[in-house]
């Protein structure tokens, strides 16, 4: 759940189901379609290499467009593994807040004190003065959690491996972002905090009575019969088939590599806690953007986007949902997400026609964009 990589260069200072009709067309009358050739994706085989040859363990990335469905993997990654998608959790969040909004239970624009009175405040920080829609857009100003000092040194660095099955509470995680001032005040800027999902996730158990990820799966994952997702909770195992996860616990990438496979859950909870596979995520993506998971209207306020910086003008963020456009002028939507030893990025476009999602099996190196250029963009990575 720290910066997602799908946007290094605007996260990097944070750490780590409709059934479709049938013709009653006569199929004898019915012209068929000629068939579009395979899509090459050398590029994509050629950007996975490149990473494994810059030290990623392991890689895998899937690929579907209306020609077929590809999947690469280069090193000791699988096809169909498993892994901890991070902030891709951040979706996932949004979308049953927003399918919440549509049902009439929530108004986006309440203030995040209606639902969690008390629960923002202190050092400048003010719930009654920011609202549900700003925590989904990065726009709330509150700190994040995963930027504390203390909270870095204990989940990121050499910490971790005496606490990585510590159980934590979203309420500890949002009163450790508490002990500081707000990055600025509500809507009058951009910034990325992980503290912003904690709530969201807060806020939708409290307007269902459930844990935040029993909606997820409820609304989500069992619709779209997402066999390879889940929300863990509390447990740390990952499901098989897996790869191991492999982090140096510091910035320092000549630092020794550590199997950080299991781990608690509960540090990121609504911000990135989900574990998924490339199928899987690409069915979601997907069925989101072609209105599967959303009314329009909902669908259109996820795609109404904020900047992120005036130095990337090609690049906003949505309700959870982050628009990027590549240097071929291609634009596509979706989130990347990092958590210990796993980097992932999922995206499609527009119409939700060709989407493609990767993930390397370690997050202290490798470019998950020249991923993403070459899928989107057939952009071959320098060697």
């Amino acid at each position: 759940m720290s910066a997602v990589r799908t946007t290094r260069t605007v996260l990097a200072a944070v750490l780590v189901a409709g059934l479709t009709a049938t013709a009653l067309a006569t199929p004898a009358l019915a012209a068929s379609a000629p068939t579009a050739p395979a899509r090459d994706h050398t590029a994509t085989r050629a950007a996975l290499q490149a990473a494994v040859d810059a030290g990623v363990p392991g890689a895998v990335a899937q690929a579907r467009d209306g020609r077929g469905d590809w999947t690469g993997t280069a090193g000791e990654r699988g096809g169909d593994d498993r892994f901890r998608v991070g902030s891709i959790t951040k979706t996932f969040t949004a979308t049953v807040l927003l399918q919440l909004q549509a049902e009439g239970r929530l108004d986006l624009d309440d203030p995040v004190e209606k639902w969690l009175p008390g629960v923002v405040r202190g050092n400048g920080h003010d719930g009654r003065r920011i609202t549900v829609r700003q925590l989904l857009n990065h726009t709330s100003g509150v700190y994040s959690v995963t930027s504390d000092p203390g909270f870095q040194e204990k989940i990121f660095g050499p910490g971790f491996l005496e606490h990585r099955y510590d159980r934590w509470t979203p309420r500890r995680l949002v009163d450790i972002a508490m002990t500081h001032a707000p990055d600025f005040a509500p809507g009058t800027d951009w910034n990325y905090s992980n503290t912003n999902y904690v709530l969201a996730g807060m806020v939708i158990e409290k307007v269902t009575g459930r844990p935040y990820g029993k909606a997820v799966e409820n609304r989500i994952i069992k619709p779209l019969k997402l066999r390879a997702t889940s929300v863990p909770g509390t447990d740390v195992r990952m499901p098989r088939p897996s790869s191991p996860a492999w982090s140096t616990l510091s910035a320092d990438p000549g630092a020794p590599v550590h199997d950080v496979s299991r781990l608690s859950p509960t540090i990121a909870y609504a911000a990135g806690e989900m574990i998924s596979d490339s199928n899987d995520l690409q069915t979601f993506y997907r069925a989101l953007l072609k209105g599967r998971l959303l009314p329009k209207a909902e669908l259109k306020e996820m795609t109404t986007t904020v900047q992120v910086s005036p130095e990337l003008p090609g690049t906003g963020y949505g309700l959870g949902l982050m628009k990027q456009k590549l240097s071929c002028g291609k634009e596509i939507w979706g989130h990347g997400g990092g958590i210990h030893g796993s980097s992932s990025e999922a995206h499609a476009t527009r119409d939700g026609g060709h989407s493609l999602a990767m993930n390397f099996n370690a997050d202290w190196t490798g470019d998950s964009t020249a991923v993403l250029e070459a899928e989107f963009c057939g952009v071959t990575p320098k060697s």
